[in-house]
């Protein structure tokens, strides 16, 4: 590609792009033309710190070499292979990477392309698994409010972010939503906040509804991330899969953000001790470099298939693309760079520093709530009336020209750094977003 088209394409028109403003973005782009460690290059060749490691998924950071060198390689010597009926040794050799670090009991590992889909994979597994079992009653899902599970039919039926629904028509039939757990008595709370474990009761009152034996599954984000960082309150993720466990009902944690060293750990499910029945994985799997998801499930849920003549398919369902080899390659370079580089342990060291930065953003102007765990984070801020999302709109386009990458939902600054971030970086990051906010006051 010659460099002129690279920095300037010739016509915007035929993009269609997802989750934009188009007709604001094509009227002032904001091009972004290289990347390399904690950085981005902007088309007029400015230095823009990345502070949302790409779309929550560059965890490692961007360009680096061994995960760049193992997509080359793969690429060089197989670049394709099917995964049905047929198999190649580096989907093998990730899944069973993934299993070493999931939490104990997560044996197996199904393969996709994408949160979206991991979300769809799980859910059908869920329902089929209950149906193996001679349980074909088992068909209810649940979800909760403020919720996001991807953009696939399933996982917005299941999803809870109102805009996302709305305008699909009447979705899956038999889905029912737990309530959000952001309460105004925990704004400003350092970490899991105190208040709220109740909310998860609320699953009883669902199961007296509609009767257990009607339901195959729940599934809740750990921590939820797109709609604004909300975090779980103490004793509330525990309340949940007591309940699921005491009525028969999967517990799926949709880990598509939390996982892979966000929170400080492998996944969330070990950062809170809980383990769920399914894992749903997606973002850091790759470090965002080429698209994979997965489904990551007990043995007791892969076993429940594994009946009948050994030469028939057990679980109609597949995706051209699982398991890709350069998607493996990419994983298991990925994997080896987070343990390489204890990127791990470095998110966990950094979470009080991380902590202590953010919330000394709370007397700035507008400022309503401010939430973090892990190396996340979310600052509130107070919409203006009868333009809701304006004021964190209109802050993510300065900040953007003042060499910070953030992200915004509704009127909400979310921040979500690679697990390479330095303090001082976190100290520039800081400062020129507390610029900002008192620039735009």
């Amino acid at each position: 590609m010659a460099l002129d088209r690279k920095l300037a394409p010739n016509d915007l028109r035929a993009f269609w792009m997802p989750f934009t403003a188009n007709r604001q973005f094509k009227s002032a782009p904001r091009m972004l033309v290289a990347a390399k460690d904690m950085y981005y290059t902007s088309a007029d060749g400015r230095q823009v710190l990345d502070v949302t490691a790409g779309l929550w998924c560059c965890n490692a950071g961007h360009c680096r070499p061994k995960i760049t060198e193992a997509i080359q390689q793969q690429a060089a010597e197989m670049d394709y292979a099917p995964a049905f009926q047929m198999g190649h040794p580096a989907a093998f050799e990730l899944a069973n990477r993934l299993v070493d670090i999931a939490p104990d009991g997560m044996d197996h590992v199904f393969f996709t392309n994408s949160g979206s889909e991991s979300v769809d994979t799980a859910l059908k597994i869920a329902i089929a698994y209950h149906r193996a079992r001679g349980e074909g009653t088992r068909t209810r899902l649940i979800g909760r409010e403020r919720g996001y599970h991807g953009v696939g039919f399933g996982g917005i039926s299941v999803g809870g972010i109102v805009n996302n629904r709305k305008f699909f028509g009447s979705l899956l039939n038999g889905v029912d939503h737990l309530p959000h757990t952001h309460l105004p008595e925990n704004a400003m709370t350092k970490g899991q906040p105190e208040h709220g474990a109740n909310l998860a009761d609320e699953l009883e009152r669902i199961v007296a509804l509609h009767g257990a034996e009607t339901i195959a599954a729940v599934i809740v984000e750990p921590m939820a991330g797109s709609t604004g960082v909300l975090l779980p309150p103490k004793g509330y993720l525990e309340k949940l899969r007591a309940i699921t466990k005491k009525h028969g009902i999967l517990l799926i944690f949709d880990e598509v953000i939390t996982g892979f060293g966000r929170l400080g750990s492998a996944f969330a499910a070990q950062h809170f001790g809980v383990t769920p029945d399914m894992m749903t994985t997606a973002k850091g799997l790759t470090n965002g470099v080429i698209p994979m998801g997965a489904v990551l499930a007990t043995a007791e849920i892969h076993d429940a298939f594994m009946s009948g003549p050994p030469n028939v398919i057990e679980l109609f369902h597949g995706y051209t693309y699982s398991g890709n080899p350069i998607a493996s390659a990419a994983g298991i370079a990925t994997l080896a760079t987070y343990r390489e580089e204890g990127l791990f342990e470095r998110a966990a060291e950094l979470a009080p520093y991380w902590e202590q930065a953010i919330h000394s953003l709370k007397d700035h102007p507008h400022v309503i709530d401010i939430r973090n765990m892990g190396l996340i984070g979310a600052v509130e801020l107070e919409p203006i009336e009868g333009q809701p999302t304006k004021r964190a709109f209109d802050i993510f386009v300065k900040a953007f020209e003042a060499g910070i990458m953030i992200r915004t939902t509704g009127d909400i600054i979310a921040m979500s750094p690679p697990l390479i971030i330095s303090k001082a970086q976190i100290d520039d990051l800081i400062g020129k977003l507390g610029d900002v906010l008192k620039a735009a006051a």
